[in-house]
């Protein structure tokens, strides 16, 4: 069972007016069939009562017989031509129907009135009734009767003329076939124009929609497009929304920055007069004051990719930025020999700022560049609509898997021996969630160590 909740408004829409057109033609097919078919039998019926009035008009008594007229229907005188009449009267004492006269074309039948009908017309006298009954060669036949009393006979006559309604039935079926056709045709129109009336009139919200997505990926800052009245309202209230979001957003950064200049002034004093007092305490507060500011430049960095990533107000091309990196690391690990092989599409775009998409992607190439022997690979890819995969590999020792979570770890260094603070991949890998992404660690097929970024992608003109 289908759930209209559940579905679009175009196909709620359609099903809604499918199911209601499937109905209505359908009880118009079936009231139209019955009223051609009605009205066929009441033409038939009246061919039949004409032929009953002229057999009790023609009728004559002679002595006590009663003499059928002589008709000049051609048909009635052909053997089972499918036109026959019969004339009955009741014999003394009750009982059933005597044959007095019948026609040629019934040859060595008779027609047989049913019982129900035969009550009916002793109780109806000088009315002319009709029904249905089974004639010769099991054909089903029509028939109108009447029963009368003619001046001079002792008993009652009944009249009974019948034919053939097998051409009726084909009629009306043939008529039920082309209405059948006709109304599927009509209805298939009527679906269509349901279809087109209702893609035309929901194309405002369809571009409204589009409209919020380029919102979202960053290549509007609000709704510009003109919408009819009833999509006015909803268009003025996202736009409102929009513009509060970036205040409350914009407030959220100036509060982490004002917190983060008040708390630098004094660490800064505090280290300055550390450096200026040398002792086993002035080590204490130096480091712990060097601690803390590191702590302040995390999580001011932190707030404000947050910051950022919840507007989506930027849009950044990925490839100038990897051959940048390219072209910088290879000078600075240049006597290693370090090659950089980076791989990218023209228009693949981050969803954030050029800064932090330099720190992240800096972060790792470097990384791959500080501890590779030679040789350092970078693909970026779109790994959806939403999401793009960046893949640094390097051709180093590599890490034991049960180390790779330990080296996302905020000042966790892998060697001692190598310089570094081990804030290198944290930082990538805070700055990721902060975007909604992630980091991976895996092993690389160079043999070192690969990391896997996975980032917000937006779309390129």
């Amino acid at each position: 069972m289908w759930d209209l909740s559940k579905r679009s408004l175009v196909r709620r829409l359609v099903l809604l007016a499918g199911i209601w057109n499937l109905v209505v033609l359908l009880v118009a097919g079936v009231f139209l069939t019955a009223q051609f078919r009605d009205a066929a039998i009441r033409r038939f019926d009246q061919s039949l009562a004409v032929l009953t009035d002229d057999l009790y008009a023609g009728s004559t008594v002679e002595d006590g017989v009663l003499k059928a007229p002589v008709l000049t229907d051609i048909r009635a005188t052909r053997a089972y031509s499918g036109r026959y009449w019969t004339i009955f009267d009741q014999p003394a004492g009750g009982g059933g129907l005597n044959v007095i006269e019948r026609s040629r074309s019934l040859f060595d039948s008779d027609l047989m009135i049913p019982v129900e009908q035969s009550e009916r017309l002793m109780s109806e006298p000088g009315r002319t009734l009709y029904f249905d009954l089974k004639g010769p060669q099991n054909r089903p036949l029509r028939a109108a009767a009447l029963l009368a009393r003619l001046p001079g006979y002792p008993r009652p006559v009944v009249f009974i003329a019948a034919e053939d309604r097998s051409p009726i039935d084909a009629d009306a079926d043939r008529f039920g076939r082309i209405t059948t056709v006709a109304l599927v045709i009509l209805g298939a129109g009527l679906i269509a124009a349901v279809v087109v009336q209702v893609r035309v009139g929901l194309l405002p919200l369809f571009r409204l929609r589009r409209e919020v997505a380029s919102v979202r990926r960053g290549k509007a800052e609000k709704l510009e497009g003109a919408y009819p009245e009833e999509l006015e309202p909803l268009a003025v209230e996202l736009n409102a929304l929009l513009s509060h979001n970036q205040e409350v957003v914009e407030r959220q950064r100036t509060h982490v920055g004002n917190l983060a200049h008040a708390l630098k002034t004094p660490l800064s004093v505090m280290l300055t007069e550390a450096g200026q007092q040398p002792g086993s305490l002035a080590d204490v507060v130096a480091r712990q004051a060097q601690t803390m500011r590191e702590q302040v430049d995390h999580h001011l960095r932190r707030a404000r990719a947050a910051a950022r990533s919840q507007t989506s107000g930027e849009r950044t091309p990925v490839e100038p930025i990897l051959d940048e990196l390219a072209v910088t690391l290879e000078r600075i690990f240049q006597d290693k020999g370090v090659e950089i092989d980076w791989r990218c599409p023209e228009d693949l775009c981050f969803q954030g700022e050029r800064q932090d998409f330099m720190e992240l992607a800096g972060n790792v190439m470097e990384n791959a560049g500080k501890w590779c022997k030679g040789k350092v690979r970078a693909e970026a890819v779109a790994s959806s609509a939403d999401k793009l995969t960046l893949t640094v590999d390097d051709d180093g020792p590599g890490l034991p898997p049960d180390r790779w979570i330990d080296a996302l770890k905020r000042g966790q260094r892998m060697d001692e021996h190598t310089p570094g603070s081990g804030l290198g991949l944290s930082i990538v890998d805070e700055l990721a969630r902060a975007y909604g992404g992630s980091v991976t660690l895996g092993a690389s097929p160079l043999g070192g160590l690969r990391v896997t970024l996975v980032l917000p992608r937006s779309e390129g003109d």
